[in-house]
């Protein structure tokens, strides 16, 4: 589906004289995972509960599916799946019947909530436990069971606000894996965490929201791109000896951390990393030494997200 699954314009929620959101504006466009990140009290969760139709924007327009989210909210709803922070679980229920009773709520037939229950215990690795009652499981196999209901019913839209809190890494991956297994077959979903490798791995577009305001809106490589900077490079020469040269590249990269993990190869540390690489190449260049090859560590998506909250 083309066009835009989410239409956010000038987006305020407002608490007496505080802005929790103030003039955000951006779009989500179908079969995409939409990363918003920011750190605590930035606004991320107010903006979730108006879009998600618990809230009504003190001002600004939002669309869902084309819908207004004031408006058309029970038309929104029926295509729309939520999982939010808080804990959600009906503690008396085993697993099994939990999502049979999310199913049987959302008016699924009997025999296609049968399949759909043993498709997400065995997705969400849930075997273990789908006997037990939900007041008996730990933190993260409820957060699982929490997630995985949601997926009982036919959505075009998932809100996943911090889906992975309690889980360990192969539960997460797990969830992850799904998530994106979903997307391929025509979910949107609006994606908060705070674990940015999760961001890496599942995102097309990233919005950074800080104090209330969009700071930054791209996708991973663009952001790093524009924000990020090189912090280590590598360069291994084509028969020239690093230590022959050394006295050379001294000069260009007296304040950086310098290693020759080879005779041919060496390793240059700093946040000046990039400016010096070209440095050297023109160095090189002049002296007619040939390189052989340039490797280069990019920047995380951490530190970019710390170099874009910092600046705000």
């Amino acid at each position: 589906m083309n066009g835009n699954c989410i239409h956010v314009s000038g987006l305020r929620m407002q608490y007496g004289n505080v802005y929790a959101v103030d003039d955000v504006s951006f779009d989500v466009q179908y079969g995409r995972v939409f990363g918003f990140l920011g750190p605590n009290g930035a606004g991320k969760t107010t903006t979730i509960k108006v879009l998600t139709t618990l809230v009504h924007p003190s001002a600004g327009s939002v669309q869902i599916f084309g819908k207004d989210v004031v408006k058309q909210a029970k038309e929104i709803k029926k295509r729309t799946g939520v999982v939010l922070q808080e804990p959600s679980f009906e503690a008396n229920l085993t697993v099994e019947k939990a999502l049979d009773l999310y199913g049987l709520l959302w008016g699924i037939s009997a025999e296609r909530r049968r399949d759909r229950t043993r498709e997400l215990i065995d997705a969400f690795d849930m075997n273990d436990f789908k006997s037990k009652k939900n007041d008996e499981l730990s933190i993260g196999q409820r957060r699982r069971v929490q997630v995985a209901r949601e997926f009982m019913h036919d959505m075009d839209l998932l809100f996943l606000d911090e889906p992975t809190v309690g889980l360990d890494p192969a539960a997460r991956r797990q969830l992850l894996d799904y998530v994106k297994k979903q997307v391929r077959g025509g979910l949107t979903v609006f994606f908060t965490t705070h674990i940015m490798e999760e961001v890496e791995y599942l995102c097309d577009e990233i919005a950074i929201l800080n104090k209330g305001r969009l700071i930054a809106i791209d996708t991973p490589a663009g952001l790093k791109q524009k924000y990020g900077a090189i912090k280590a490079v590598e360069i291994t020469t084509k028969d020239t000896p690093v230590r022959s040269i050394m006295h050379l590249i001294r000069p260009i990269a007296a304040d950086a951390l310098i290693e020759t993990p080879a005779d041919d190869t060496i390793r240059i540390s700093s946040k000046e990393a990039q400016s010096m690489l070209v440095e050297i190449i023109e160095l090189f260049s002049r002296n007619s030494i040939q390189i052989e090859s340039i490797a280069a560590n990019p920047p995380t998506l951490e530190e970019v997200f710390l170099t874009v909250v910092g600046k705000a």
